[in-house]
């Protein structure tokens, strides 16, 4: 009897000690060790209609008679940020004589995190971006879209498609609700895809631990937060650090750090796509010059990238080997002569 005691009085210390352990990993902080930013830039804030603090550049153009549309580029994620390589890749276009735009999404980057984070919506980043377009001030823009960045485009164009010149998408992402049927179909042979040699899932994996499950869930599950953002944003920085090796086709590439990833911004955002209403009615047939980008090791299936030529007739299809999902960072010659001559083209 006394034995049975004492055995039953070991278990519930266990079960306490265990819970406290779950506590001490679900409630206390992390810190992650993050490589250094990029070179600081020159920036800007807009305060919009909207509520958000957005945080931009202007890079002007280098010629007196300037191109009539600027061209905004709307970066990858959600929760993704401008970094010092999209900035230098693209200046160019400023001797062709446009005004180049670049800004940090609502709760990423520079700009403003939202204190209510079911705030964070395709939504609100489609009315951000038509109010920074107002600000702008200029009849018609141009839109470049990198993978999360072209389904922002899309949607911005299923309600202001009259505001659009022109869309460059560069690895875009499936457009939400996911076609399944759309989605699994394969590449032609003549292509020759290759798949990329890590995956998000995998850096995903390595880096998460039970703290980050439990902040997802409480955010994803009830818009509440049980950490701050800037510890939220390290570990989205920190992840985003690892997954860049899945962009890529040559792996042993090391990228500098793209800027402070959003993660509220990222989770939640990426909660609201599946609760968007399909708007491919809406842009199906639009006849705005659109041009699509994917290199051979893009981690994004054949069947998003079909689905966008599907949907625009008026559009070039540009096929890059030996590059990833960034473009830009393994052939770049191929990225930018083909965005120049796409706009640049009458």
């Amino acid at each position: 009897m006394i034995r049975l005691k004492e055995a039953g009085r070991v278990i519930r210390w266990a079960i306490l000690i265990l819970f406290l352990v779950l506590l001490y990993k679900i409630f206390v902080p992390v810190n992650y060790r993050l490589q250094s930013d990029d070179p600081e830039m020159n920036y800007s804030f807009w305060q919009l209609s909207t509520g958000s603090v957005i945080c931009y550049t202007h890079l002007p153009s280098s010629l007196k008679n300037k191109q009539a549309c600027p061209v905004i580029y709307l970066h990858g994620g959600p929760g993704g940020a401008i970094s010092q390589r999209v900035f230098n890749d693209l200046k160019p276009l400023c001797n062709d004589g446009f005004d180049l735009y670049f800004y940090d999404q609502v709760g990423s980057g520079r700009s403003g995190r939202l204190s209510n984070i079911s705030e964070y919506t395709v939504q609100r980043h489609v009315n951000d971006l038509d109010e920074i377009i107002n600000t702008i001030g200029k009849e018609k823009v141009i839109l470049i879209g990198q993978s999360w960045g072209a389904l922002l485009a899309a949607s911005y164009l299923s309600e202001h498609h009259e505001k659009i010149e022109k869309v460059i998408f560069t690895s875009p992402g499936p457009i939400y609700p996911r076609n399944k049927t759309q989605i699994s179909i394969t590449a032609p042979d003549s292509l020759q895809l290759r798949a990329p040699l890590n995956t998000n899932k995998q850096a995903n994996e390595s880096a998460t631990n039970l703290r980050i499950k439990a902040i997802t869930f409480f955010a994803t599950r009830f818009g509440i937060k049980i950490a701050k953002d800037e510890e939220a944003d390290q570990y989205a920085t920190f992840v985003d650090s690892k997954t860049y090796k899945s962009a890529l086709c040559d792996t042993s590439i090391t990228l500098a750090n793209r800027g402070q990833s959003g993660f509220f911004a990222g989770v939640m955002t990426y909660r609201s796509l599946f609760e968007t209403e399909d708007y491919r009615g809406a842009i199906k047939g639009l006849k705005i010059p659109v041009l699509i980008m994917k290199g051979q090791c893009d981690n994004q299936p054949w069947g998003a990238t079909e689905e966008y030529l599907k949907l625009f007739p008026v559009h070039k299809f540009v096929y890059v080997r030996e590059a990833g999902h960034f473009i830009n960072a393994e052939q770049y010659d191929s990225y930018i002569s083909e965005i120049r001559n796409f706009l640049l083209k009458q």
